[in-house]
């Protein structure tokens, strides 16, 4: 079907004479076929298992969690995996919703089509602003988490008492619902005026407008995303760095009774798990703030042009990386548990006490050797 369409469009172009006319009218079909050739083929099959591993990794990052929160009645620990557990579940949802969205984009043929292609420029699609509205969501939803999950760890190791006495699992259901609906009123903004929805390169996602036509409501609207998402990790990264230095002090100290070193070692394991959603959430949503804002700063000054292949590739880049974010979340849960970190702890101090007992021993056979030569040498 693109082959004859590029064939149709070469042979309009060929069988009339050159004019002015003409030239206009067929220059927005001569770039239309040339960007439809960069297309990638229509290819879901990384889509789909991208999205089959995280619906796994995320189902099982919930079943620890539950039986987590079932087997722990302390009320810091039950109000970090009522935090963890929502975090789990909205990265479920937001691999779930958007990866069927771009499922179903890529079966219906959009990311090969001209229809697609011509969407990036024209009206988007109730699909697209669903997707776009999506992005955004599930993108705020989990730094939006991650910074009040650090928070409340925060408070409870350099505050226990007035944690206590703060920190309810009432108020914290509250915390978590004040929490989507702010993410769904940012979400909800280009509805109401403030920036736009529109197809990204190569035209299976929708995004905010940063790449073409972009006007001063979207520059701010990319703005206003990437600055929360950028503060949330800001506001993570002191707290958990407050919280560790706290933990290493009271760890220097050794003043505390057992059922206090137990509690240490309770916050001592979320602060690592926090630690780790931070890295990864840094890692992977810092190229697509930026990229974002990058792109939509240079398309609104009109410097964009030269470079906008570029940017279209960060873009793609960002996005995906982005994606991993949620798939990489649940490991963090798997894998930074108390058993298995204790668990590795051993492997590394064995490693290290083997390795130090063949280093001596190692030494003490080369001193034998050493005195064996130097007695044989006096009675000679």
């Amino acid at each position: 079907m693109l082959a004859m369409q590029r064939y149709n469009s070469s042979g309009i172009i060929a069988s009339f004479p050159p004019s002015n006319h003409t030239a206009m009218v067929q220059e927005p079909e001569v770039e239309a076929v040339a960007r439809n050739a960069t297309l990638p083929p229509s290819n879901p099959t990384a889509a789909g298992l991208t999205m089959t591993l995280g619906i796994l990794f995320n189902v099982v990052a919930l079943i620890i969690l539950a039986k987590a929160y079932n087997r722990f009645r302390r009320r810091s620990k039950a109000t970090f995996l009522l935090f963890a557990s929502s975090l789990v579940a909205t990265d479920l949802a937001g691999h779930v919703i958007p990866g069927a969205l771009v499922l179903r984009i890529y079966s219906a043929g959009s990311g090969s089509t001209p229809d697609a292609a011509s969407s990036s420029r024209g009206d988007p699609d109730a699909s697209c602003l669903f997707l776009g509205g999506c992005m955004v969501f599930f993108g705020l939803c989990p730094l939006f988490l991650g910074c009040a999950m650090a928070a409340e760890r925060c408070l409870g190791v350099t505050r226990p008492l007035l944690h206590a006495r703060l920190v309810t699992t009432a108020r914290t259901k509250m915390a978590l619902t004040l929490i989507w609906l702010l993410a769904l009123c940012v979400a909800l903004l280009p509805f109401f005026s403030l920036g736009a929805y529109t197809y990204q390169y190569p035209w299976t996602w929708c995004f905010i407008r940063v790449m073409e036509d972009t006007k001063a409501t979207d520059l701010a609207f990319v703005m206003l995303f990437s600055g929360l998402a950028l503060s949330s990790l800001a506001a993570a990264f002191v707290c958990n760095t407050i919280s560790g230095i706290t933990l290493v002090r009271a760890r220097l100290k050794k003043r505390s009774c057992s059922q206090r070193r137990s509690a240490r070692s309770h916050d001592t394991e979320m602060v690592v798990q926090l630690v780790g959603i931070m890295v990864t959430s840094c890692i992977c949503w810092s190229p697509l703030l930026i990229f974002g804002v990058m792109s939509a700063t240079r398309s609104y000054s009109g410097s964009l042009s030269s470079d906008r292949d570029t940017y279209r590739g960060l873009m793609v880049t960002g996005v995906r990386m982005a994606t991993c974010n949620q798939i990489l979340d649940p490991w963090v849960y798997i894998l930074l548990r108390r058993a298995i970190l204790r668990k590795i702890y051993r492997i590394t101090k064995k490693q290290a006490s083997f390795k130090g007992s063949t280093f001596r021993s190692t030494r003490w056979d080369v001193s034998s050797f050493q005195n064996s030569e130097k007695n044989s040498a006096n009675k000679i």
